[in-house]
């Protein structure tokens, strides 16, 4: 009996032990976005100090060493500095680029970049069409510096398209135009062919 009730104050001693440990994980902690009157700016979340590098990206950047995405940053350093696009403009990059226009772009400057997106028809302000001389002759810097730090009414893109998807973007935004404005002389002759008579 008298080990019995040993036994049973042991364990009432160990859950109390247990329930002050707790409190160590149960501190006082914001939650994401939540608000702070800490901060001028009003929000717990704090920005990286000026001039922050950043050494990893991807699942691993948290990682111990953090070396598991500093390739993914060198190649976004690399897209970043670039004044015209970096990579080879194949299928690939065509099809990643239609698939990130698709999600960001299309709403406001539609499937055919005319800038009749659904946004537009209910009653947003209409971007400029793809299709006008003035943006098919701007540098593709241009349009990746439009993408990264928006123009007008458009807001920026850089914290959430990464630097080599709007490369891409910027590659099929100038296949749109090439498919709206090819001119026939620059046609391979077999498709010049195929056209025929037609104008």
């Amino acid at each position: 009996m008298i080990r019995l009730l040993s036994t049973l104050t042991a364990a009432c001693l160990l859950a109390g032990c247990e329930g002050a440990k707790q409190d160590m994980y149960d501190q006082p902690r914001y939650k994401t976005y939540a608000p702070s009157p800490l901060f001028e700016d009003g929000a717990a979340a704090r920005p990286p100090v000026a001039g922050t590098v950043p050494r990893a990206r991807g699942a691993f950047a948290d990682s111990s060493g953090g070396s598991k995405g500093a390739d993914l940053v060198q190649r976004d350093i690399e897209a970043e500095r670039a004044q015209t696009n970096p990579y080879p403009v194949d299928m690939t990059l065509l099809k990643r680029g239609q698939d990130r226009y698709m999600i960001y772009c299309m709403p406001c400057h539609s499937p055919a970049g005319d800038g009749d997106g659904l946004v537009v028809r209910r009653g947003f302000p209409a971007p400029p069409t793809y299709h006008q001389d003035r943006l098919r002759n701007v540098p593709d810097r241009h349009i990746y510096d439009v993408i990264r730090n928006g123009y007008g009414v458009m807001v920026p893109y850089g914290d959430r398209v990464e630097p080599a998807d709007r490369w891409a973007i910027v590659a099929f935004i100038r296949a749109l135009q090439l498919s709206q404005h090819a001119e026939v002389a620059t046609l391979p002759p077999d498709v010049r062919a195929h056209l025929g008579g037609q104008p």
